[in-house]
């Protein structure tokens, strides 16, 4: 009687505990996250906060796939196919004012990157050292990198003469300028020149042309959410942003620890390779001083309606881009949570 009376004791238990963990499980709001690109450095602030278990904490169920680029993220979250995503600022607007009628435009509700990581990248024995230098030459990219689409702001602040382009797919930009094929490339820094040194290129052997280092002050990266989750689950919103941010800045304190999550995520990253590239992005555009000054997480308005104008003009949109339409910054986190940034490098 003694073992049956247990095993009964021990049954309800067990069964008492499934059910806790399901009715857990169902109170967790489920959000379907689309990242801009592979599991690389980067990727780490948001995988951080899913091991960690810190969005779930916040009452989240949040799973994070890899994406093929910021158009696409765009996209998938204007479909209704996920409910938040991580993209470039000028392709949002670009989606905002070729698709003045679509039902579901996604909104960005936080920046992560606070300056274009783009930039133009040479070899030294080019002799380009300058903006100006470019005029003439053969620069490569894929056609809807974004570095290329805002090339002509670039050439603008700076008063570059006419180039000549040459498109390709994104593995061969590295290994055409190391061929010699093409004279310069754009593309994200912390990407393209750590591809560059896998291609058997020194550090020391590449130009590198900022796009913010030349009087280009668009924004990057920003997290976007679908405006129907926003009107829906605008508690899910908040949690997901405060989580975030929470990870955010373990992130940022120790990228060597954080890698360990990308590498969770893709047993075949390069996870030294891949340290460089997430201190690369934290200390470029994430942690930049243009961050300091605004706050992470948050913009400057007026730059905001300036980089709306720019990309405009420079994408040739069929609208023009609307500043207040793009961005809605009530979900964000106190300014006091949002003070994340590591202590600024001397």
């Amino acid at each position: 009687m003694t073992t049956k009376r247990t095993f009964l004791k021990t049954a309800a238990a067990l069964t008492l505990a499934a059910g806790f963990a399901s009715a857990q499980a169902q109170a967790l709001t489920p959000v379907k996250f689309q990242l801009d690109w592979r599991f690389e450095g980067p990727a780490a602030l948001f995988l951080l906060p899913v091991a960690k278990g810190y969005f779930k904490q916040a009452g989240l169920d949040v799973t994070v796939d890899a994406g093929n680029g910021s158009g696409g993220a765009v996209t998938r979250v204007a479909s209704g196919t996920y409910d938040m995503g991580f993209a470039d600022l000028a392709a949002l607007m670009e989606f905002h004012a070729n698709n003045p009628d679509a039902p579901n435009k996604p909104v960005a509700v936080m920046v992560v990157y606070n300056n274009t990581p783009a930039s133009v990248m040479a070899l030294k024995k080019s002799g380009i050292t300058k903006p100006a230098d470019l005029a003439g030459k053969k620069l490569g990219a894929p056609v809807f990198d974004a570095g290329r689409r805002a090339f002509p702001i670039f050439q603008k602040a700076n008063n570059v003469g006419t180039v000549n382009w040459t498109a390709m797919d994104p593995p061969l930009r590295e290994t055409m300028l190391a061929r010699g094929d093409v004279d310069a490339i754009t593309g994200f820094t912390f990407t393209s020149l750590l591809n560059l040194e896998a291609r058997g290129v020194k550090a020391d052997d590449v130009v590198v042309l900022p796009y913010p280092t030349y009087g280009v002050k668009l924004y990057g990266n920003v997290i976007i959410a679908s405006p129907r989750f926003l009107k829906e689950k605008p508690e899910a919103v908040r949690a997901f942003l405060t989580a975030f941010t929470k990870g955010a800045k373990e992130v940022m304190a120790n990228p060597e620890a954080a890698i360990e999550y990308v590498k969770q995520r893709d047993g075949i990253i390069n996870s030294a390779l891949e340290t460089r590239r997430l201190k690369l992005a934290i200390d470029s555009v994430i942690a930049s001083p243009d961050a300091r000054a605004e706050g992470f997480g948050q913009l400057n308005p007026a730059r905001l309606s300036l980089m709306a104008s720019q990309v405009s003009d420079a994408f040739g949109t069929k609208t023009r881009v609307d500043p207040q339409a793009v961005w809605n910054g009530s979900f964000l986190p106190a300014k006091a949570e949002l003070n994340v940034l590591p202590p600024a490098k001397r």
